[in-house]
């Protein structure tokens, strides 16, 4: 895991975040008359293809948003924002964390509708819709950023961190 601040990891599956990503649809169908949505790159790319599919939305945009590199979160760079203030829109990212990037996108668009597939305490008061909260000091594994390989048993995990405690998984 990326930092100390993770205890607990969450992986998902292509297969999950798919079926994630459609119950995200379910929930935001009715909810208004959209115009297009609003993807914030990289992680809302993949939840977003899958919700303009299910909603049969063809105007997709990017909001592109700096905060994370892979060690840590850190300032945010806006790389390309968005026209308006959102009105008809929806907003799709696969997850709001501390809540720092979904407070810049929500300065930017205050009245659009902010959807995310995976929500944690901290940032979950910024959005409106989502489907899964995961505990803050979860670090949620999305597939893009795995790859399959043999995974050690738990058991044998603890005993090595027992053994050596300064390493940590």
């Amino acid at each position: 895991m990326p930092t100390d601040r993770y205890t607990k990891m969450y992986p998902v599956s292509w297969e999950q975040l798919h079926q994630d990503a459609k119950a995200l649809t379910w929930k935001i169908m009715n909810q208004g008359t959209w115009k297009g949505i609003i993807a914030v790159t990289r992680g809302g790319l993949v939840p977003a293809a899958i919700v303009a599919r299910e909603l049969e939305i063809r105007l997709v945009d990017t909001v592109c948003v700096v905060s994370y590199s892979w060690q840590s979160q850190g300032d945010i760079s806006v790389l390309k924002a968005v026209e308006g203030d959102g009105q008809d829109w929806i907003i799709i990212d696969d997850l709001v964390d501390t809540g720092k990037t979904a407070g810049v996108i929500r300065q930017m668009l205050p009245k659009a509708h902010f959807a995310t597939v995976y929500a944690k305490p901290q940032g979950k008061p910024l959005v409106d819709t989502f489907v899964t909260e995961v505990s803050q000091d979860t670090w949620v594994l999305f597939p893009w950023d795995s790859e399959l390989r043999l995974a050690e048993p738990i058991a044998q995990r603890q005993a090595a961190t027992k053994q050596n405690p300064s390493s940590k998984e």
